[in-house]
């Protein structure tokens, strides 16, 4: 889990200006994804304040606090700063007061300013901020971008995931983690993906051992992040079990406290996995647009049986 975001990484990944701030103020950390619009505190009404959330100012902040005398003005900007404000920011390139330049040097915060509207730049934010902020659960398994669906291969060890997943990256597909994926809720319904650090773009095989899947396929067999829509598991072949031959299990597995569909393929030699998983795929797909094979099969196989009846 990262427990917070540094200013710097924030104003980087927004491409956000920074009107001042140094060093010091830059290395201030965000702890929550919640962003404040002092309004009623630029009035005086402190008592609800929350000193701990970015300070978002738009044209309504801006264009209020333009209004106040300076002496006034620059009281009210002292009080909005503290040692747990993370930074202000300023949205739509508007002009920042001198008082708050001088309210935020005095207490080493930093002001950072954006081209975009206020309600854009809050999403932004607030979606960046989730996805760094989130809790992240490790699973075991490997996780392949295959034709756009992100898919879990999971399976007992040594039954061959990172085969698979090496077989589906040379047919074109792209490897987002392998043994080790990091997955976090986006929202309630969907979950991503994402290797660990130390384990980003490679990939182990046995017998020959780590290797870079993007230096040796290039960049676009690799992938940052990926939202888990499927979970194949792979288990060994077993002579005696009953395999599922329609499709018409509907079996989930909870993730993150998200339920993902999940289909089991039985291994044993002569069936290659990679196809075989590249045809779950499009089967998922097709099915999640409407298009189920085995209902069509099941009217077929209804219609059948009324014709021969009245024959």
């Amino acid at each position: 889990m990262t427990e917070s975001v540094k200013l710097s990484e924030l104003a980087q990944a927004l491409n956000l200006e920074i009107v001042t701030g140094n060093d010091e103020a830059m290395d201030r950390s965000v702890f929550t994804s919640d962003i404040s619009r002092p309004g009623l505190e630029l009035t005086g009404y402190f008592s609800y304040y929350s000193n701990d959330r970015l300070q978002l100012f738009g044209n309504k902040e801006i264009t209020f606090a333009q209004r106040m005398m300076p002496e006034e003005r620059l009281m009210i900007l002292r009080r909005l700063c503290s040692d747990e404000t993370p930074g202000f920011i300023v949205s739509r390139n508007l002009p920042v007061p001198e008082e708050m330049i001088q309210a935020c040097q005095e207490h080493q915060i930093a002001i950072l300013r954006s081209k975009a509207s206020t309600s854009r730049l809050l999403g932004e934010m607030s979606s960046y901020l989730d996805e760094q902020l989130a809790t992240r659960t490790s699973v075991h398994g490997v996780l392949v971008d295959v034709y756009g669906l992100g898919v879990l291969i999971q399976g007992d060890s040594g039954i061959g995931k990172s085969e698979t997943a090496l077989e589906l990256i040379k047919r074109g597909h792209r490897l987002i983690a392998d043994d080790r994926v990091d997955v976090y809720k986006k929202d309630d319904l969907n979950l991503v993906g994402e290797p660990p650090k130390i384990l980003e773009h490679l990939i182990e095989i046995r017998g020959i051992g780590i290797i870079d899947v993007m230096n040796l396929f290039g960049a676009s067999a690799v992938r940052g992040s990926m939202q888990v829509q499927l979970v194949v598991y792979l288990e060994n072949w077993a002579k005696d079990k009953k395999y599922d031959r329609l499709g018409t299990s509907d079996e989930t597995v909870n993730i993150g406290s998200v339920d993902v569909p999940q289909i089991k393929i039985p291994v044993k030699t002569g069936r290659n996995v990679a196809i075989i998983i590249e045809v779950a795929a499009m089967n998922y797909r097709a099915r999640s647009m409407g298009y189920d094979a085995t209902k069509a099969f099941e009217e077929r196989l209804s219609r059948l049986i009324e014709e021969n009846s009245s024959n």
